[in-house]
C-alpha cells in the first residue's frame, strides 16, 4: 500500500504545483513531512540541499531519494513516474492551450496571479526549513549564513550549488567545532 500513497503524494504535489521544481517543493515537502512522515524536517532539509547540489531536476531527485527511501527501487520508480508524467502531459496538453489563447487577458492574469502565491508557499516553506538549523547551530550562525548565501548569489553572482557546496564545507570544517 505504500507505493499507492507514494503515487497520490507525488502525483498531487506535481499536479499542483504550477511553475516548475521550486513550486513543487513546498507542496512535496507537505506530502512527505507532515503528511505522510516520510522524512523529519531535517532529513528533508538536507536531502533538499544535497539534491540542489546535483544536476537535474529537483522534483525527480526528491521523488528518486523518497520513493527509494520508503519502498526501495520499485518505490523510486513509482515516485518519478508520478512526478513525470503529469508534468508531462499537462506540458503537452497546457501549451497547446496556451499557444492558442497566448493573448487573452484571462491567461495573462492567471499566469500573474499565481506568482504571489508560489512566493508565499516559498516563504512558508524557508521559515519551516531555518528552524532546524536556528535550533541546531543558534540563531545568529544560522543568519550568517543565509546572509553570506543571498550576498554570494545577488552580489558575487555565484552559482546556488557553489554556495551549497561552500555551506557543506563551512559546515564540516568550522561548525563541527562549534556544534
Amino acid at each position: 500500500m505504500e507505493w499507492l500513497k507514494l503515487i497520490y503524494g507525488f502525483f498531487m504535489a506535481n499536479v499542483l504545483g504550477y511553475g516548475g521544481g521550486p513550486s513543487s517543493i513546498p507542496l512535496m515537502y507537505e506530502e512527505i513531512v507532515p503528511h505522510y512522515g516520510w522524512l523529519t524536517d531535517e532529513q528533508f532539509s538536507n536531502m533538499l540541499a544535497l539534491g540542489n547540489a546535483l544536476p537535474g531536476p529537483i522534483a525527480t531527485k526528491i521523488a528518486a531519494y523518497v520513493g527509494y527511501d520508503v519502498y526501495g527501487w520499485l518505490g523510486l520508480i513509482v515516485a518519478l513516474l508520478a512526478t513525470i508524467l503529469p508534468s508531462a502531459a499537462a506540458l503537452i496538453i497546457l501549451l497547446q492551450v496556451m499557444q492558442k489563447y497566448r493573448k487573452s487577458p484571462v491567461v495573462k492574469g492567471m499566469t500573474l496571479l499565481v506568482q504571489p502565491v508560489i512566493a508565499v508557499m516559498m516563504a512558508v516553506l524557508t521559515w519551516k526549513m531555518a528552524k532546524g538549523p536556528a535550533n541546531s547551530i543558534g540563531i545568529w550562525q544560522t543568519l550568517f549564513i543565509a546572509a553570506v548565501s543571498l550576498w554570494a548569489i545577488k552580489r558575487l553572482k555565484l552559482h546556488p550549488a557553489l554556495v551549497i557546496v561552500a555551506a557543506f564545507a563551512y559546515g564540516g570544517l568550522v561548525l563541527r567545532y562549534s556544534v
